[in-house]
């Protein structure tokens, strides 16, 4: 049976990755949309969100499997359980990529004028916390998990620095006002990613020691 058990415990892990792909290309694909006012990428991007939603449901079809056909112990309890929580916050992550789409479609017709940098660093920032607590938890990697939690504080002082954009914008251009409030939600849009990457790190390391951790950030 253990054999049996081992393989698909494997397949979770293959399938975690898979997911984790799906929404580093999502988020990577909506910044790039918007940056472009692309909306037809945008509207490819939110239709694609159920590919997503999908996954996640074929994960937690595993993970329940996993429950009822064996007998899991602790430490793969402990696995399963991380999962299963995971999904949630990749899902939700595969939401806000749909989201910034959504923003680029409304907005996409309207003058662009800002400051890119920091929203650019913001982006890749997050999708490199993603791609590392994926990873840590395939590769039992206690150490990367840690540091993606510790990276969300690079996340945070972005936000701040692209709100602050955001007000010289409006100053600048009061007629954009509505353009930089689209803009702040995709600021705020991307800090919640991270949270939830965070998420995910904090339940790489629950799976790795039974630590105790916080509820949900995001």
């Amino acid at each position: 049976m253990r054999p049996k058990f081992d393989e698909q415990l494997r397949q979770l892990g293959i399938e975690l990755t898979q997911m984790g792909n799906m929404i580093v290309a999502a988020i990577q694909n909506a910044i790039e949309a918007f940056f472009n006012q692309d909306a037809e990428a945008a509207e490819r991007i939110m239709a694609d969100d159920e590919l997503i939603d999908q996954e996640q449901k074929k994960i937690e079809g595993i993970c329940y499997q996993l429950l009822i056909q064996q007998q899991p112990v602790a430490k793969d309890l402990r696995t399963i359980t991380a999962a299963m929580k995971m999904v949630t916050d990749m899902e939700r992550i595969g939401d806000h990529a749909a989201d910034i789409s959504e923003i680029t479609v409304e907005m996409a017709d309207s003058p662009y004028k800002m400051n890119t940098d920091n929203i650019k660093k913001m982006s890749a920032e997050v999708i490199m916390m993603l791609l590392q607590a994926v990873e840590a938890y395939v590769e039992h990697d206690m150490e990367k998990a840690n540091a993606v939690i510790s990276h969300d504080d690079i996340v945070d002082e972005l936000f701040i620095k692209v709100k602050a954009d955001l007000i010289k914008l409006m100053h600048d251009y009061p007629d954009n006002g509505g353009r930089a409030a689209d803009e702040l939600m995709v600021d705020k849009y991307l800090e919640r990613i991270g949270d939830h990457a965070t998420n995910i790190a904090e339940w790489v390391i629950f799976s790795l020691d039974d630590r105790i951790i916080g509820g949900n950030r995001g």
